[in-house]
């Protein structure tokens, strides 16, 4: 069995968060990338196509701008 824990990801929970202010649930994303759900279906994949004899036990799956559950690191806005 295998156990993957996604970090940030972009997904409708911002939606529902906001109660359905898309500006402000995109907002939440500005100034990095989040993982898409996309990301996590390749991972899946992987995981479940591997040869019999591997298993993946625990896989933890983040955005390089995420350092950890409480650090983001965000870009600065460009003033264009």
């Amino acid at each position: 069995m295998t156990a993957i824990h996604p970090g940030a990801a972009e997904t409708e929970f911002s939606m529902v968060r906001f109660k359905g202010n898309k500006e402000q649930a995109q907002k939440i994303y500005e100034g990095y990338t989040p993982l898409t759900a996309e990301n996590i279906a390749d991972i899946l994949f992987y995981c479940a196509t591997l040869p019999p004899h591997v298993c993946i036990n625990e896989l933890v799956v983040s955005p390089l701008a995420q350092a950890n559950s409480f650090y983001l690191y965000k870009a600065p806005a460009r003033n264009e």
